[in-house]
C-alpha cells in the first residue's frame, strides 16, 4: 500500500515537470510552426537545460522570419550567453533593413556586446541628432574675447560604431575648432560680421574621423562679445611691472641705507680712534717733559698756536642760529 503510494506520487510529480518542460514547448512549438519558423521541439525544449528562454528565442525568430532575415536559433541562444540583447538586435535588424541600410546579425550582435545601444544606433542614422556644444570662450588678435554657441548635426556610423569615440569627442573636438577659428581671427568684429566662417573652418578639419558618427553640419547658434582680455592682460602686465620696479626701488633704497650705516660706523669708528689718540697726547707731553725732550717755552708756543686755531676755526664758521627777517 505504502510503495504503491509513493509510486503514484513520483508519476504525478514526473507528469507536472514533464508538463511544464513540454507544454510550454509545444505551445511555442505550434507558434512558431504556425508562423513559418523553423524550431526543432526539442531544441525548444533543451533550451531550458541550457538557461535560455524559449519564449524570447522563439519570438525573436518569429520576428525575424516575418521580416524577411533568416537568423538560425543557436546564432540567438550564442547572442544571449553571451550576455546580448536579442530582442533589441532583432529589432534593429529590422529598422535597418526597412530603411535600406546595411547590417548583418554578426555586426549588430557585437555592437550590441559592445555596450552600445544598436537600435538607437540605426535610429540615429536614420534620424540625425543634434547635440548642443556647451558655451565657448575664446579670444581674437585683438583682445575682445567672443562666447560661442553652437549645434552639431551628426549621423550614427554603423561600420565605426565598434572602436568609434562618442559624443564627447565630437564636443571637444568642435570646441577646439571653434576656439582656433576665433583665436586666428584678426578682430572680433570679423567673427560677428561672418559667423559661418566658424562653421565652415570646423568642417573642413575633418572632426569625425575616428568616431562612431558622421557630422553633417555645425551650426552657430549664438555669438556674445566678452571681456577685453587684451587690455586686462595689459593693465596687470603694467600693474606688475610697476610693482618689479617698486621692489628693485626698495631694495636700492635698502642698499644705499646700509651703507650710509656703513659709512657711519666707520665714521664713528674713526672719531674714537681720533678721541684715544688725543688722550694720549697728555700722557706723551709728560713723558716728553720727563726726558727733556719738551720745554716749557715750547709748551706755551704750542697752546698760543692750539688757541689761535680755534679762534680761527670760530672766526670762519658761520653762526649757528640766524637772526629772522
Amino acid at each position: 500500500m505504502k510503495l504503491s503510494f509513493i509510486l503514484m506520487l513520483f508519476l504525478v510529480i514526473a507528469g507536472i515537470v514533464l508538463l511544464y518542460f513540454i507544454g510550454s514547448a509545444i505551445s511555442l512549438w505550434v507558434q512558431a510552426l504556425v508562423s513559418g519558423a523553423r524550431v526543432g521541439l526539442f531544441n525548444i525544449i533543451f533550451m531550458r537545460f541550457r538557461k535560455v528562454p524559449p519564449k524570447l528565442i522563439v519570438e525573436s525568430k518569429i520576428m525575424s522570419v516575418k521580416a524577411g532575415i533568416d537568423i538560425t536559433t543557436d546564432d540567438l541562444e550564442s547572442h544571449y550567453l553571451a550576455g546580448g540583447n536579442v530582442g533589441r538586435v532583432i529589432q534593429s535588424l529590422i529598422a535597418a533593413d526597412k530603411a535600406n541600410i546595411e547590417l548583418e546579425f554578426n555586426r549588430a550582435a557585437a555592437i550590441d556586446l559592445a555596450g552600445r545601444d544598436v537600435l538607437e544606433a540605426v535610429q540615429m542614422s536614420v534620424n540625425p541628432k543634434v547635440i548642443e556644444t556647451p558655451l565657448v570662450a575664446a579670444m581674437a588678435k585683438d583682445g575682445i574675447q567672443l562666447k560661442a554657441l553652437s549645434r552639431v548635426t551628426v549621423r550614427a556610423n554603423i561600420d565605426r560604431l565598434v572602436g568609434g569615440a562618442g559624443e564627447e569627442t565630437i564636443l571637444a573636438r568642435v570646441g577646439e575648432g571653434i576656439v582656433t577659428t576665433i583665436g586666428s581671427a584678426d578682430t572680433h568684429k570679423l567673427v560677428l560680421e561672418n559667423p559661418d566662417m566658424i562653421s565652415k573652418r570646423v568642417l573642413e578639419k575633418g572632426l569625425d574621423s575616428g568616431t562612431a558618427y558622421d557630422i553633417l553640419s555645425i551650426d552657430i547658434a549664438d555669438v556674445d562679445v566678452g571681456k577685453n582680455i587684451g587690455a586686462e592682460l595689459e593693465t596687470d602686465r603694467a600693474e606688475a611691472d610697476k610693482k618689479i620696479a617698486q621692489a628693485k626701488a626698495e631694495e636700492r633704497r635698502a642698499m644705499a641705507f646700509a651703507r650710509e650705516q656703513e659709512m657711519k660706523a666707520k665714521v664713528e669708528e674713526m672719531r674714537a680712534k681720533v678721541v684715544e689718540a688725543e688722550a694720549q697726547i697728555p700722557i706723551a707731553m709728560s713723558d716728553a717733559f720727563r726726558k727733556g725732550n719738551l720745554g716749557i717755552m715750547d709748551y706755551y708756543k704750542m697752546k698760543n698756536i692750539m688757541a689761535d686755531t680755534e679762534m680761527r676755526d670760530k672766526i670762519a664758521s658761520p653762526d649757528d642760529k640766524t637772526p629772522q627777517e
